[in-house]
């Protein structure tokens, strides 16, 4: 599994009193009509079935531990074993279906408190055993009453800000409804924050990954928006410039940590609203925890590099996000360079073009002298057929940032801060087979377009800078047999994690049942004439781009990264699990689709489809590859079928036969 927060704790032997806490016990939520029946019980499940084990009583939980917090709205699951399948188990008086392993799965209501707090009781017919146990509630807040509040949580951007004089920088809150916003600016000024309705959140996990009716959301009016600009205040300073003309790199890594400044000059955040006690109007006034400077007129340029010890172990690409803290969309290259437009803590905002920008980490960004304000030039391009590859160089006058991307039979590459002057674009002596053609355009200002049209849907492409050249290489589809056969082809298998991974009822680690189904896979794939390269052969911990890398460097023709599932905080397992496989580029969708369709065939769980994902092991442009999810660990009829042979050989056939249909198809293509 992939997700940062779930359960992976490691199995715990608990028998002693849970910690105190205030909530009445919470109530285990009464399955509906098809919650009764667990997955493994359905009748298209192909799965070996549960064995039984007797043995001595004894209570476990393996999620969530119990210094772990739990992140949900208002249920979640608890999973765990009692070491004998003859017992029975209520939670909180609820009884609990147990598994005939001893393995339980409980899916519960969430108490209104941080504390929530759960009585276990378990019964065989000569033994008895119970638990109290606790668990912290994260996120969690009482209800408000009528008196006028501000959750000074809210309050947003906070810490340290450098933002340009002529750009407004937008501030939130969250305060009372109905009520009147104000900030006091330390110059007199008074900035109005209105109120805006505000959807109530839905967790992440649960709008990702739960197929039943529970993204509906309420909305509320206790959200307040303003903005301004052209304003200063906390004596927060821009960095410094030496007398070469760098930035000082002490000041530069000192920006972001927050200290502790004379509170007087920070702007005083003002509730205004009618009190219930008498006529007069209450007011709550807060410091805005934000210390702000204006972004000096002279440019400033960084360059971006992600391996700060230079011990060379990192992928060598910094990613850059359209908004702080969110997810991946660019990865420029080490000795990419880029202008800030502003900075708020730990995130640099930079301007790749006039209609462009992006944020990235600033421990990735080195200060350099004041930038320039010429853009690049990007000159004439030559093409190089080879065995292998088409390789494609193009000069560019310093090292801009880029993004590449592609739809099934092209290849894109757009150069920000650049503009073209392309009088040749030379193909070379012999015409390509692989080539249509390849042409240029400004697209906007300051960024420059080239296209790479194939008579083959893309297979896979890498970019490097090699001095003052940027060098493309499209990689050249393998020749393929019509029938699928997997003879002379070279496949990367991935067992996914450790570090990671999750846990089962019964204590099962998910990179243990990984492993075991990538061994049965290269022993398929190696029966039928295939090469395998593997990640790992060992239960070692190995990070995730080293596996990349090597898999690269090897020169595999697809990656699969074998995983099995979880769910976050607050998504039922037991209405929704069943197989998924994940891709990142749209190549690598036809490979995801031939493998689920194997996965829920061989193992007659329910279709759960394919997913997009910002996961590192797919999101290599070398290769079609895919990273599979084809059972669930928490589940335990499910972790019982990944213990056993019999079921990590379906999951592996499924693999190789998925690999076998997508190569089929691939192979027919006009």
């Amino acid at each position: 599994m992939v997700f940062a927060r779930g359960p992976g704790a490691p199995l715990l032997l608990l028998g002693l009193a849970a910690c105190a806490g205030s909530a009445a016990p919470p109530a285990v939520t009464p399955p509906a009509a098809d919650m009764r029946v667990a997955p493994g019980d359905r009748d298209s499940s192909l799965l070996p079935p549960v064995p039984a084990v007797q043995g001595k009583l004894a209570i476990r939980v393996t999620y969530p531990a119990p210094d772990g917090v739990v992140h949900a709205r208002d249920s979640s699951f608890l999973i765990g074993s009692l070491g004998t399948g003859d017992a029975t188990l209520t939670v909180n008086g609820s009884p609990v279906r147990v598994w005939p392993n001893g393995a339980w799965l409980a899916w519960v209501r969430l108490p209104p408190d941080s504390i929530m707090r759960f009585r276990f009781e378990a019964r065989t017919k000569t033994d008895s055993a119970s638990l109290d146990y606790a668990v912290r509630r994260g996120g969690w807040q009482p209800e408000r009453g009528p008196a006028l509040w501000l959750d000074s949580t809210s309050l947003t951007p906070r810490g340290e800000a450098w933002w340009p004089a002529d750009e407004y920088l937008t501030i939130t809150a969250r305060a009372s409804p109905g009520a009147r916003l104000q900030l006091r600016l330390p110059d007199g000024a008074v900035v109005p924050l209105h109120a805006q309705s505000r959807r109530e959140d839905v967790p992440e996990g649960v709008r990702a990954f739960d197929r039943t009716p529970n993204l509906k959301t309420n909305f509320q009016l206790d959200r307040y928006v303003g903005v301004l600009r052209g304003a200063a205040w906390g004596g927060l300073h821009w960095p410094a410039i030496d007398p070469q003309g760098n930035l000082m790199s002490s000041i530069w890594a000192a920006m972001g940590r927050w200290t502790a400044p004379d509170t007087s000059t920070l702007p005083i955040l003002e509730v205004i609203g009618e009190s219930h006690h008498s006529p007069r109007s209450d007011t709550l006034r807060a410091r805005w925890p934000l210390r702000l400077a204006l972004l000096d007129t002279l440019p400033v340029l960084i360059e971006l590099n992600d391996d700060s010890s230079e011990v060379a172990t990192s992928d060598q690409l910094v990613v850059g996000r359209a908004v702080a803290g969110g997810t991946y969309n660019w990865f420029f290259p080490n000795g990419t360079r880029a202008r800030v437009s502003g900075r708020i803590n730990n995130d640099v905002r930079l301007r790749l073009s006039p209609e462009a920008e992006v944020w990235v980490d600033a421990s990735n960004a080195r200060p350099k002298r004041p930038a320039g304000a010429a853009p690049a030039v990007v000159g004439s391009i030559r093409l190089t057929p080879t065995p292998d590859r088409i390789r494609i160089r193009i000069p560019v006058s310093h090292r801009v940032p880029f993004q590449l991307s592609e739809t099934d039979r092209t290849v894109s590459l757009r150069l920000y801060g650049a503009l073209g002057d392309v009088n040749w674009i030379q193909y070379g002596a012999a015409e390509d087979p692989l080539l249509k053609r390849v042409s240029w355009s400004q697209d906007r200002r300051e960024e420059v377009l080239l296209t790479i049209e194939l008579s083959r849907t893309v297979w896979g492409y890498a970019a490097v800078w090699e001095r003052g050249d940027l060098v493309l290489d499209i990689r050249r589809p393998p020749a393929l047999d019509p029938g699928g056969s997997l003879k002379g082809r070279f496949i990367a298998v991935d067992p996914g994690h450790p570090p990671g991974g999750s846990t089962g009822p019964t204590g099962l680690r998910e990179a243990e049942a990984n492993l075991a189904i990538g061994l049965e896979v290269k022993r398929l794939l190696e029966e039928q004439g295939a090469r395998v390269f593997m990640t790992r052969t060992e239960d070692v911990s190995i990070e995730l781009w080293p596996r990349v890398d090597a898999a690269q460097r090897a020169g595999a023709d697809l990656l699969v990264s074998i995983h099995n599932n979880a769910l976050p905080d607050g998504v039922n397992p037991l209405t929704n699990s069943g197989s998924s496989v994940y891709y990142n580029h749209p190549r690598s969708v036809p490979l995801a689709r031939a493998i689920q369709a194997e996965l829920v065939r061989r193992l007659g769980v329910p279709d759960l489809g394919i997913g997009r994902g910002d996961l590192a092991l797919v999101r290599t442009t070398w290769m079609p590859s895919v990273l599979t999810e084809g059972l669930f660990v928490i589940v335990p009829e499910q972790e019982a079928a990944l213990r056993s042979p019999g079921g990590q050989r379906l999951y592996a056939q499924a693999v190789v036969d998925g690999i076998r249909r997508f190569l089929r198809e691939r192979a027919e293509e006009p």
